[in-house]
């Protein structure tokens, strides 16, 4: 797994020449609808060992939270199942809000 900074996710995003990642949200519903990143998927963490079959095996997937703490558990059970290309929001979606996209609310 390796932690990816939010500005470099926004820059990931931005970059039209390279294939955007799955967005792995794997808040609760209640966080996703209070905030999140356009495009992401929501797979909350403990829906996560009956549904990672979803997730195609060669994708990128960049996995969020709030903080980054819950996400980096997912990131690390999808290695653990053989995803080989899983990347930590770290900072969650409160970094994304408060580095990248100030219209996302922080909560």
């Amino acid at each position: 797994m390796q932690n990816l900074t939010a500005p470099a996710l926004a820059e990931w995003l931005a970059d039209k020449s390279r294939a955007a990642p799955v967005l792995l949200d794997v808040r609760e519903p209640w966080e996703v609808t209070t905030a999140h990143i356009a495009g992401s998927v929501s797979i909350p963490m403990r829906e996560i060992p009956a549904r990672s079959e979803e997730l195609e095996d060669d994708a990128q997937i960049v996995c969020v939270c709030h903080h980054g703490a819950r996400s980096a558990q997912v990131a690390m059970f999808l290695e653990s199942r053989g995803y080989q290309h899983v990347f930590n929001l770290q900072g969650g979606i409160d970094a994304w809000s408060r580095q990248v996209d100030a219209s996302v609310p922080t909560y």
